[in-house]
């Protein structure tokens, strides 16, 4: 069994997969200011929760776009399993050809997004991943990672909204009562959750139009299973899809090392 993480902006993903079944996926709040051993105190919090012997865990694996966790987290992961962690980035084997300006540049999630939706949905394949960003990859038939799209966030876009008005109030993510909201809360709950919904609709029009065939969809992160329902366009919810792809790229290294 092995313990994967990916470390986003605002929270870290964190499950347990034993061969290619995800065991649990949680979040805890991504915080800069936490030490090693807070990190390895959630770890362990977890492991209790879902009844995980810690002597069980024979490896880990992290993706991570906030570099000044790496260490951090890196090094409780030592102190707790004694073993070194695998880290995604240079001299890591992905098996994703990349056809970007500067492959270097493209964020680790997304690489490890790839890497699972090519194995377990085939190419073409588009991918969408909802955090504190939303982005959109594209892997073309070929299966090339030919690039894609990065949005503001849902809930970014909602905090600069409330904050850059006066009038308007903090609300859940949650659906209207019907498209044509007849309050403020009913139009800001429509502008937001079917506003991004429509987004991801056009997007995707706009993406089968630049490849010149449809492809399918999926799309993970903390905020699709608010968003998702109520796209008009078929897209599959997968909230283990960037676990899954840290499996398997944790066993495509074990394999080479052996």
């Amino acid at each position: 069994m092995i313990l994967a993480i990916d470390i986003g902006n605002t929270n870290i993903v964190i499950g347990c997969i034993d061969g290619e079944k995800v065991c649990f996926v949680e979040r805890v709040s991504t915080d800069l200011s936490k030490t090693e051993l807070e990190y390895v105190m959630a770890f362990h919090a977890l492991f209790e929760l879902y009844h995980i012997d810690r002597a069980d865990i024979t490896g880990s694996i992290i993706s991570s776009v906030v570099p000044p966790l790496n260490n951090v987290v890196r090094n409780g992961l030592e102190k707790m399993f004694h073993h070194v962690p695998l880290l995604i980035g240079p001299g890591l084997k992905t098996g994703l050809n990349i056809l970007m300006d500067n492959p270097a540049q493209l964020g680790s999630d997304l690489v490890v997004n790839a890497v699972a939706g090519l194995h377990y949905y085939g190419a073409p394949i588009i991918m969408i991943d909802m955090g504190t960003a939303t982005t959109i990859s594209v892997v073309d038939e070929k299966k090339n990672y030919i690039g894609g799209m990065i949005l503001p966030g849902v809930k970014v876009s909602l905090d600069s909204l409330v904050n850059r008005t006066s009038q308007l109030p903090r609300i859940s993510l949650e659906p209207p009562k019907k498209v044509i909201g007849s309050n403020t809360i009913d139009c800001m709950k429509s502008g937001i959750v079917m506003g991004q919904a429509a987004c991801l609709d056009g997007m995707i029009e706009r993406i089968y139009d630049e490849l010149g065939y449809e492809a399918p969809v999926v799309a993970t992160g903390g905020l699709a299973g608010s968003i998702v329902p109520y796209c008009k366009k078929k897209i599959v919810c997968d909230n283990e899809l960037t676990l899954k792809g840290l499996g398997l790229i944790y066993h495509k290294n074990m394999e080479q090392k052996g």
